[in-house]
């Protein structure tokens, strides 16, 4: 929920790195026991979703191109993407925790040779490469957003942050269930404009239509 008189969304835990600790913790040891990665975030058909449009762009993407997963918790993105048949892929997430888990899947479902790296993007960025033709992000934006400590400025760090990871006309595959379409073209405007809607279920709730998620490629300008 959004508080009216900041236009920012109410502070949660889910915006703290301690949560995301606690939660890989728990699932490291869930996959080490029974083999279960954990939660895939909005649902493996939000997954799909984008697998279909990276992998059939109409931005004629190589196998090759590089790729970044920002925020890649348990790393199955990453494997579903390896699937489809690209190769230069790279993970990072600012939860050690998250990391240890992601290793343990790639490797266990055979991709040792997806690059992974503990990474907070909003004040390690200097550390990564850049040139990326595509950055993807599924929910890490909301997480951002949910900080109980100036999610507005981090925000800001966030998008700059992006940009200066893509390379020229590079692609951001943003999914978001907290902003609509309208209120991240707003917040992104600055450095990146509109190239693509992913269409994503919709409902109808009082006469009104709308989506319980936003999928959106973003260009870097």
């Amino acid at each position: 929920m959004m508080t009216e008189c900041t236009g920012e969304l109410n502070p949660s835990v889910l915006g703290t790195q301690e949560y995301w600790e606690k939660t890989y913790s728990v699932e490291i040891d869930n996959f080490k026991s029974h083999g279960d990665v954990g939660e895939i975030w909005f649902g493996e058909d939000s997954a799909l979703r984008i697998i279909r449009w990276v992998s059939s762009s109409p931005e004629i993407l190589q196998t090759s191109d590089k790729i970044i997963d920002v925020g890649c918790g348990n790393g199955m993105m990453l494997v579903k993407l390896a699937e489809a048949g690209f190769t230069n892929l790279t993970g990072i997430d600012y939860s050690k925790k998250a990391i240890d888990l992601a290793r343990e899947v790639t490797n266990d479902k055979g991709y040792p040779d997806i690059k992974l790296t503990v990474c907070d993007i909003l004040s390690d960025r200097i550390r990564l490469e850049s040139d990326f033709k595509i950055a993807h992000d599924k929910g890490t934006y909301d997480a951002v957003s949910l900080s109980p400590d100036n999610p507005k400025e981090k925000k800001e760090r966030y998008i700059q942050s992006m940009y200066d990871l893509l390379g020229r006309d590079g692609l951001l595959v943003l999914t978001s269930c907290n902003w609509t379409k309208d209120e991240l073209q707003q917040q992104f405007n600055s450095h990146f404009e509109l190239s693509h809607v992913i269409p994503t279920p919709t409902f109808q709730f009082g006469g009104q239509t709308g989506n319980s998620i936003t999928s959106l490629v973003f260009r870097r300008r």
